[in-house]
């Protein structure tokens, strides 16, 4: 595997969007203690749902560690490649790496990981093994890689619309625990070069108390070339209210790299889901603050679903009106899709959900 010195700019390398064909998905089997509650049984149990509605519309690879190896054969063996990839943790989207491809080749990029904020207000220690499972995917992928040993982004950080766009969010990329020494410009030019992108929009957060510091995948997401979504609430006495008005004033203002204003379909959060003192009780201690204190509200939102050949597969939150509205909204935006809903409470107790547990690999000619 060769390591690149120049930039996928620079080379004609671009981030397509996921809405475009797809090679395969790439996944991590979940079994940390501290993620996920009495040893991620339950979460395996969920895991094993997803990843097989995934499946039925790309190829799915997991990755494993080797003391879980064999149990992750059985559960999804069936449907699914299973490979050796040591990890710590089990988001594939933010410790796989972000494929670039000029329309014939593909490369990876490789960021740094430092577990969403180092040792400033990252979640664990230590993340080296999660740092280099980007380069252990490209080595299985057969393809060569981009090494930023001195930035540090998640994929979960990052949407781009393939047509020269990319959204992120200021209160995640400008957070002290990631790349303080950099101005706003700077990420900026770092992204553009990385990701072959044009134009970058900042939102100014994401979903209320979302501990990655405000992913944009968990608050917006591309559907097409000039047409979004954006998580929402009507009730303006929700905190995240303020949150979305903002990042709906900014989307109103920006045109795209193409110089489209952008169409943005609201897709309204469910109602407040909080830890329970049972669900906190289940989970390992690993770091002050993780995990919250019981009561706390977890940051559930449906616009962190995964796009797939010719489906979508969002998560449900057990609220009976908001997951029909979104899987309204959902077909809506996708009418050549077909739009799945799958149960995914206890795999979202540890943080995340659908589109964090998945990585895209982009087809190419």
């Amino acid at each position: 595997m060769k390591t690149f010195a120049t930039t996928p700019r620079q080379d004609g390398f671009h981030m397509p969007a996921e809405f475009e064909p797809h090679e395969r998905c790439w996944m991590i089997w979940p079994q940390r203690r501290d993620t996920f509650r009495y040893g991620a049984k339950l979460a395996q149990k969920t895991f094993i749902e997803f990843a097989r509605a995934i499946a039925r519309f790309e190829p799915v690879t997991v990755c494993a560690n080797d003391d879980q190896y064999e149990v992750a054969l059985r559960a999804v063996g069936d449907f699914a490649q299973v490979v050796e990839v040591s990890n710590n943790d089990f988001w594939m989207r933010d410790t796989g790496p972000t494929f670039v491809t000029n329309g014939r080749e593909l490369r990876g990029v490789d960021w740094t990981f430092n577990a969403w904020g180092g040792l400033f207000d990252g979640l664990y220690f230590p993340w080296d093994k999660d740092d280099r499972v980007a380069s252990k995917v490209c080595a299985l992928v057969g393809v060569d890689r981009y090494r930023l040993d001195d930035f540090v982004l998640e994929g979960g950080s990052i949407h781009v619309d393939g047509e020269g766009t990319l959204v992120v969010t200021e209160s995640c990329l400008l957070s002290p625990g990631r790349n303080p020494e950099m101005r706003k410009h700077e990420i900026e030019d770092t992204l553009r070069d990385y990701l072959g992108v044009e134009k970058v929009i900042w939102l100014p957060q994401g979903i209320f108390l979302d501990e990655t510091n405000g992913h944009v995948d968990n608050v917006f997401n591309f559907t097409a070339p000039g047409e979004c979504l954006l998580a929402w609430t009507d009730d303006p006495a929700d905190p995240q209210y303020e949150l979305s008005r903002a990042c709906l004033d900014t989307l109103s203002r920006e045109t795209d790299a193409k110089g489209r204003k952008l169409k943005v379909r609201k897709l309204h959060i469910p109602d407040p889901v909080l830890l329970t003192e049972e669900e906190r009780d289940g989970m390992d201690q690993v770091c002050e603050g993780w995990p919250p204190e019981a009561g706390s509200r977890l940051p559930a939102s449906y616009a962190n679903y995964y796009t797939a050949n010719g489906g979508i597969v969002f998560p449900l939150f057990d609220d009976p009106v908001h997951d029909a509205m979104a899987a309204e909204v959902l077909r809506e935006a996708y009418p050549d899709r077909e739009v799945v809903g799958v149960s995914c409470h206890e795999m979202f107790l540890g943080g995340g959900n659908v589109h964090c547990a998945t990585q895209q690999q982009p087809a190419v000619n």
